[in-house]
């Protein structure tokens, strides 16, 4: 039995486009066996479409290697990024992106309808989502163009400092309370999104900002890729009280894959156990009910247990939910009808 599913957050654009390959597309439509996610794995592990980020990254180094550093647990955050080589590597994911739906592989979904829609296809459903809204200028011009082009989802911050808010640090152990909140032009983003019917996600978001979206918005909370911070207390990770407040707003949380965010010792160690994945599962579930729980895998972004490997992994997931004992109507929920259930309330 194969159960469909839908991902929270995918870094693969990046891939692809630091990829020495000339042939970009390629890499992901006839498969490559690099990294955790192209076509025909996604196709074979049963997954129907999901979050495809668009992550300016770091001028001088990766965030692989930022969250691996000797100093990870007094990690400080990276410096900041200037709008004009954020705006670049954006647009040229972006570009891959939208050539991707050109050559029929996938659809850039605006709404639930449309991503049904598209999963009765033989394409993958893709949500346009942007990782650290650095590339948008404050008169929110970029916005407008991006809008345009399909975007649905942005994470205000990675984890650093812009002109909108304040990411949290990689830091072990410690809580997300560090940083100042959203500046005038981050409210004023939030308010935007809400209008405009785009999600906001508040993945890497410090505390302070989490507090102000939820004061701000009128929207389900979302966090596309985090875990229980009772369960591995990581800066990454969501306190109880924002768990509460995600739940209280019909919200979502999606499972974050990464070793260093599941681990109780935040290592990041790809002999991670599938039963610490279980376990995060089972936590959220209790903080957010059964309606709030999805998938996050941060995949191509991220050290994942080995027991995954890539996108073939997740059945191997699902599977053992239902070894545990949730039935096979909540494993559905939390591989995609969650998602879709938020999309709707969120987007549209």
């Amino acid at each position: 039995m194969t159960i469909p599913f839908f991902d929270g957050h995918n870094d693969t654009l990046l891939r692809l486009l630091d990829h020495p390959r000339i042939d970009k597309l390629d890499l992901f439509i006839k498969g490559s066996q690099e990294g955790h996610l192209d076509l025909p794995r996604a196709r074979q592990a049963g997954m129907v479409g999901g979050f495809f980020a668009i992550f300016p990254p770091p001028l001088k180094t990766t965030p692989a290697a930022i969250a691996a550093a000797p100093d990870y647990t007094r990690g400080n955050l990276p410096p900041e990024l200037a709008q004009s080589n954020a705006l670049q590597s954006t647009n040229a994911m972006a570009a891959l992106l939208l050539q991707l739906e050109r050559a029929k592989v996938l659809n850039i979904c605006r709404s639930a309808a449309e991503i049904r829609s598209t999963i009765k296809s033989s394409r993958l459903a893709a949500l346009f989502h942007i990782e650290g809204a650095e590339a948008i200028d404050t008169d929110f011009r970029t916005f407008e163009v991006l809008y345009a082009a399909g975007l649905r989802s942005i994470g205000i911050t990675w984890s650093r400092a812009n002109a909108f808010g304040t990411g949290v640090p990689f830091r072990f152990p410690a809580d997300p309370d560090i940083g100042p909140g959203l500046t005038d032009a981050g409210r004023q983003l939030v308010r935007l999104c809400d209008e405009r019917g785009v999600l906001v996600d508040l993945s890497h978001l410090n505390a302070a900002g989490f507090r102000d979206v939820a004061a701000i918005s009128t929207k389900p909370l979302v966090a596309t890729h985090s875990n229980v911070h009772a369960v591995c207390p990581s800066t990454r990770n969501l306190l109880d009280w924002q768990l509460s407040a995600i739940r209280e707003s019909k919200g979502v949380v999606g499972l974050n894959y990464a070793t260093g965010f599941l681990r109780p010792d935040g290592r990041f160690d790809a002999d991670t156990p599938l039963e610490l994945m279980v376990r995060h599962v089972d936590a959220l579930v209790e903080a957010v009910g059964e309606d709030g729980v999805a998938l996050g895998s941060d995949f191509d972004g991220a050290m994942i247990p080995v027991e995954i490997g890539d996108v073939t992994g997740v059945p191997k997931l699902l599977q053992a939910l239902l070894d545990k004992g949730y039935g096979e109507p909540l494993v559905r929920k939390i591989a995609l009808e969650n998602w879709l259930g938020v999309i709707e309330r969120t987007i549209g």
